[in-house]
């Protein structure tokens, strides 16, 4: 049933993550209207001509990439509004008065009309809601997609240096973490918190027949072959996976892993896995685009996640979604979801010898895929978005 709600939704993007786009699309479809503000900086555009790893991260967002060319659903705009900074978001604590004028400004001169605010990152898009929200007169709602063990920093009473982010933990009409394990931790400055996943696109990740999927991108039908995909920085731990590879491939020798994403550890990865002497088996895939992610993650015999923390990643919900049972650590709300061997097998962060027996396992499993999509269901964008609305109803005192 749609709802007589007009959103106003704070970004720090649209297309470049689906946990952002595809909810907003998911949404749309129970609610009258969302404006999406973004902000660009414009120094991200000089990020295609600098040939370092750091800045294929900071491409991402270009204006191309924050909006995409997907086509958006009739009752969504998407507004980008560009500005000049030197300083990273995350770091920069001028940042939020900055984008507050000038949000504030372009809603009064483009008269955009709203009854609630959603904020999705705390900073500095849930400051810019709060503060909108107060001179608006309407409720904000901001979610906390944090990785754990930041969330942990972040909320430390005591740490004066994160007072600005206190100040939106305090200040919105209500939080939503994507993990159980964070509730706690935001409940310290406000009490209306809510637990809301993350969830995934059945139609941006299609099952494909493993076959097809091999024969797409030309591997091998007689091996076994395991994906991993993520920043190349430490806190997603690749380097624990690839020393895990190294047991697994002393036990059998029919196993290939291929890890696909950029970042600024490529080059050390490399390096670790010539100096294993696994190059024949374990491969770095760099960026892989949505038209060929579908495919790897079908192709697979499992997924793996190696990270050091998370909130509560994506990739494992698209990955389940194809039916593609998931082996990593035990981080963030990575527990919270695979709560049975059915769906995965989980080990603690930075135990390479517990992931390479954990994979051994998974490798000698009879996996039910079938079992793994069904249950991977409750977590579609269209399931996950009947809670935002729910939240929504309730902090505007809807009966």
């Amino acid at each position: 049933m749609k709802e007589d709600l007009r959103v106003l939704v704070i970004a720090p993007f649209y297309d470049s993550f689906p946990f952002v786009g595809d909810l907003i699309d998911a949404t749309s479809k129970y609610v009258e209207h969302i404006d999406v503000l973004i902000h660009h900086n414009y120094l991200a555009e000089l990020a295609p001509y600098i040939p370092l790893p750091y800045f294929r991260w900071v491409e991402r967002f270009t204006k191309k990439n924050l909006v995409g060319l997907k086509p958006k659903p009739k009752n969504v705009k998407v507004h980008m509004l560009s500005t000049l900074y030197f300083t990273p978001d995350g770091r920069n604590r001028g940042l939020g008065d900055k984008l507050y004028k000038k949000f504030s400004r372009y809603i009064r001169e483009h008269n955009l009309e709203f009854d609630i605010i959603h904020a999705h990152v705390h900073w500095p898009q849930g400051y810019v809601a709060v503060k909108l929200g107060k001179e608006f007169g309407v409720p904000a709602v901001v979610t906390v997609h944090t990785s754990q063990i930041y969330l942990e920093d972040f909320c430390d009473p005591n740490k004066q240096e994160y007072e600005h982010m206190h100040f939106v933990f305090r200040s919105a009409d209500a939080l939503i973490r994507v993990n159980q394990a964070g509730i706690s931790l935001l409940k310290r400055f406000n009490p209306n918190v809510y637990y809301v996943p993350n969830g995934f696109n059945p139609q941006r990740l299609p099952f494909i027949p493993k076959e097809k999927a091999r024969e797409k991108l030309g591997l091998p039908k007689n091996k076994r072959i395991i994906f991993s995909l993520g920043r190349l920085i430490e806190r997603k731990g690749f380097r624990y996976l690839i020393d895990a590879m190294g047991e697994v491939i002393k036990r059998r020798n029919d196993v290939l892993c291929f890890i696909g994403g950029t970042g600024e550890l490529k080059s050390k990865l490399q390096t670790q896995i010539h100096n294993l002497g696994i190059q024949n088996y374990v491969k770095l895939l760099g960026f892989v685009p949505d038209e060929e992610l579908k495919y790897w993650m079908n192709a697979a015999d499992f997924f793996v996640l190696p990270s050091l923390s998370e909130g509560n990643p994506t990739v494992l919900f698209e990955a389940l979604g194809v039916g593609l049972p998931f082996v990593g650590t035990a981080v963030g709300g990575v527990p919270e979801v695979i709560t049975s061997k059915e769906y995965g097998l989980l080990c603690p962060p930075k135990d390479p010898k517990c992931l390479a027996e954990k994979i051994l396992m998974a490798l000698e499993k009879e996996w039910d895929r079938e079992k793994i999509r069904k249950y991977a269901e409750q977590f579609t964008w269209d399931n996950i978005t009947k809670k935002t609305v729910e939240i929504y109803k309730e902090v505007l005192g809807y009966e």
